[in-house]
């Protein structure tokens, strides 16, 4: 059973008001709110339990060391992958992009190479590659959605060649929710012997999610996104990926032994974890993974499929809004503009006087947001704790944003 009160009242903002209204919290796409048993565990952490890791003998050194290491293993199981030295933890999917960008791509790829990109992905899923482009001279090959926000796997299958060398989507749309269908691609792509990059920022958060099953090369999450704490995250990487792999950046954990003509590096995935990293944080994460695990990912996904459904109907009910990607296979993110004078900064100033917080802008995907044709759009995006009444509210302040701009 989905008890959905009992969610919420594990979430203390949600008590409160904005605007003397009662807070509807609608742009989880952007960052989610935290339950009271991460928020407890970051305290305690700070509190009782801190210290540096993998370096100390001392009880609370060693105490942090196990705390952040059960991490990595419980990302593991939360992304079904077997092998938990395969989950390399970091920042964010920012900086897990990067590494790749870095540490794999840089090395091996060379002028005229290319990447595969879809026109509907997040900048931090871009301008790495971009960096590629612009100093190694390797090509990117963009591939469009369609009018209803889906991208059709064989238009990207066809748009290898033997120049391709690395295919990076997103698995879900941060803008538009559509789920991309990313399995034929993975298999295709090696069948061809190209890499695929999966920025799974969204898709992580909404559905359950399997990377043995998929097959993605690299799979790379967001810790706040997933009800954990900002600069908290983790990217998946197959064994043999690692083992091509240099650095991203050195120091601390990632070496071995350092003389003054010599440097070892550490065994992945150490090798790729330079430096004191985000202990508190990556211990919240866990908690949050944890969190979200004892609630079921299916009933989460089951739960947001109802808010999905319903949403959908009610906001397609006002003949005024333009929807951006009507995918039948769409997860709870609702992008939109207005007909009329309204920019979306302007929906989301009315709204947000009604007490509900969406996004406005181009939601770091210009290059979609060219494709659509629109300079921005209003977001409303749905998590776990949000309930079917949040959507009548959000109907509501809609409709007087209209009164006011039509």
């Amino acid at each position: 059973m989905y008890d959905i009160d009992k969610i919420r009242a594990d979430f203390p903002i949600l008590s409160r008001e904005v605007n003397g209204k009662p807070l509807v919290y609608l742009d989880n796409g952007a960052s989610a709110q935290k339950p009271q048993v991460v928020i407890d565990a970051i305290s305690q952490a700070y509190a009782m339990e801190y210290a540096n890791v993998h370096r100390g003998l001392h009880y609370l050194s060693n105490l942090a060391t196990e705390k952040y290491e059960g991490v990595r293993q419980t990302i593991a199981r939360f992304l079904g992958v077997k092998d938990a030295e395969e989950i390399v933890m970091n920042s964010g999917t920012t900086e897990g992009i990067n590494l790749v960008a870095y540490g794999w791509a840089m090395p091996r790829m060379q002028a005229g190479d290319e990447i595969i990109l879809s026109i509907a992905e997040h900048h931090a899923n871009i301008v790495p590659w971009h960096f590629l482009r612009e100093r190694q001279g390797v090509v990117l090959r963009w591939v469009d959605v369609d009018a209803n926000g889906d991208l059709d796997p064989q238009a990207v299958i066809d748009a290898m060649g033997p120049k391709t060398k690395l295919v990076a989507l997103s698995h879900m749309s941060n803008v538009l929710g559509t789920v991309f269908d990313v399995k034929p691609i993975i298999e295709a792509a090696h069948a061809r012997g190209i890499a695929v990059l999966l920025d799974g920022s969204q898709a992580a958060v909404h559905m359950p999610v399997n990377i043995d099953d998929l097959g993605a090369d690299f799979y790379a999450i967001t810790g706040h996104k997933l009800y954990g704490p900002s600069g908290s995250g983790a990217i998946h990487i197959k064994r043999e990926r690692m083992d091509e792999m240099r650095p991203f950046m050195g120091g601390g954990d990632m070496i071995r032994d350092v003389h003054r003509d010599q440097v070892t590096w550490n065994d992945p995935p150490m090798k790729f974890e330079a430096g004191t990293p985000g202990i508190v944080q990556q211990i919240g994460l866990g908690v949050a993974l944890d969190y979200m695990m004892g609630v079921g990912m299916d009933r989460i996904a089951a739960h947001e499929r109802d808010l999905t459904a319903y949403a959908r109907t009610r906001l397609e009910g006002l003949n005024w809004l333009n929807l951006q990607g009507k995918s039948a296979d769409k997860g709870a993110i609702f992008s939109f503009t207005m007909a009329g004078a309204a920019h979306a900064h302007d929906i989301s100033t009315v709204l947000d006087k009604k007490g509900v917080a969406v996004r406005a802008g181009h939601h770091c995907a210009q290059p979609l947001m060219e494709h659509m044709g629109v300079n921005a759009t209003a977001r409303a995006s749905f998590g776990m704790y949000n309930t079917r009444d949040e959507v009548d509210v959000l109907v509501d302040a809609l409709e007087l944003c209209h009164e006011l701009f039509a």
